[in-house]
């Protein structure tokens, strides 16, 4: 059941994104020079591009890295905004940030995924935002971190800003991936049916962290329903200071979003549609009801074993035994066609649940 708690203004509502979509930020990883700022907004322009970004202050994990140019950038983005008319937007990360983007005339504003992760600077920049009307986009937290996310959501709604939504960059990962960032679409598909009023962005370049997976991770995010596109641009990315093999040229954006990519259609008015996904979700309908069937079964069946191996003083978790059920599971299950990972994430939960409920057998006895 979707969640109630958000008080939000609509997206385009917020005078700066027109349907259809996708709704696009697009710009520069970071602000470098004032002919850079202004080369790249004015090609941006050219093809539609209203709200342009760049990072003002990077959080880099290194002293001596490029950590943007400060203050200084935002006056270079003001005349973006002045001469070519466009929206303006950064990322920040604490109160005077907040305090500067307000000064120069900047529309709209993001947290990065370290500060969500931080509560304390989440509440210092909503404090800081307090009585305003400028629009606020949250990145996910670093890591998987669902509560957390909302939780940031909460702080900046409860200070009264209505213009409130999100970017969904990944998270970090130590697994072997062909992304910077673990999509993990699945948490974003939960924070969408808590929250179905919430306008949500994906940040393909940093999911990416190359420009060789935009297009992809872009197409993917459309078929999810998703609003935005946040994707970074530079008039010369070979030069970039930061973030250089994932940006985009102005060109190669406009290709990407003319081009390459389909937005897909939330719903339709056809009546042969209507029929067929009906009756498609109620084939849906009945397989999950055999499902849940089936799986009460299973765990009347693991209380027995349960209550087996208490009356035989018998231990719990037996890893080969569970090692040899997952490997016939994985085998069998790719005979059906399903996908090894699915499988094992399943099968893994239903163990975990079986185990949690011999345990219960087990506890009771001892009390």
């Amino acid at each position: 059941m979707a969640n109630k708690n958000l008080e939000l203004i609509p997206l385009y509502e917020w005078g700066m994104f027109t349907e259809p979509r996708p709704s696009v930020i697009a710009g520069p990883c970071s602000a470098e020079t004032e002919e850079q700022v202004m080369q790249t907004a004015a090609q941006l322009k050219e093809f539609g591009i209203n709200v342009f970004r760049a990072g003002i202050w990077k959080p880099r994990t290194h002293p001596g890295c490029f950590e943007g140019v400060g203050t200084p950038g935002l006056k270079w983005m003001q005349r973006a905004k002045r001469e070519l008319g466009l929206k303006i937007a950064t990322e920040v990360a604490s109160e005077k940030h907040v305090f500067e983007c307000l000064k120069y005339g900047v529309d709209l504003v993001w947290l990065g995924a370290r500060t969500t992760a931080n509560p304390f600077l989440v509440q210092e920049i909503a404090d800081a935002l307090k009585d305003t009307d400028i629009p606020v986009l949250v990145k996910n937290p670093v890591n998987p971190d669902l509560d957390l996310w909302i939780g940031a959501l909460e702080r900046l709604n409860r200070a009264g800003i209505k213009k409130l939504g999100v970017i969904h960059r990944g998270f970090s990962t130590s697994d072997k991936i062909k992304y910077r960032n673990n999509p993990d679409w699945q948490i974003a598909i939960e924070l969408r049916s808590r929250y179905p009023q919430l306008p949500f962005f994906v940040d393909p370049s940093h999911m990416a962290g190359s420009r060789d997976y935009i297009r992809e991770i872009s197409q993917r995010s459309l078929d999810l329903g998703f609003e935005g596109l946040m994707i970074e641009s530079h008039c010369d990315p070979s030069c970039a200071l930061s973030d250089a093999k994932q940006q985009l040229t102005p060109a190669q954006l406009e290709d990407l979003l003319y081009n390459q990519i389909t937005v897909r259609d939330a719903d339709s008015d056809s009546p042969q549609w209507k029929d067929n996904i009906d009756q498609l979700r109620a084939k849906i309908d009945i397989i999950d009801e055999n499902i849940l069937y089936a799986l009460g079964s299973r765990m009347k069946v693991s209380r027995q074993i349960g209550e087996y191996k208490k009356n035989n003083n018998i231990a719990i978790l037996q890893a080969s035994r569970w090692d040899a059920v997952l490997e016939q599971v994985v085998a069998k299950g790719m005979e059906y066609g399903l996908d090894e990972k699915f499988i094992t994430t399943v099968f893994n939960a239903i163990h975990e649940a079986s185990v949690e409920a011999q345990n219960e057998i087990l506890s009771g006895s001892q009390n």
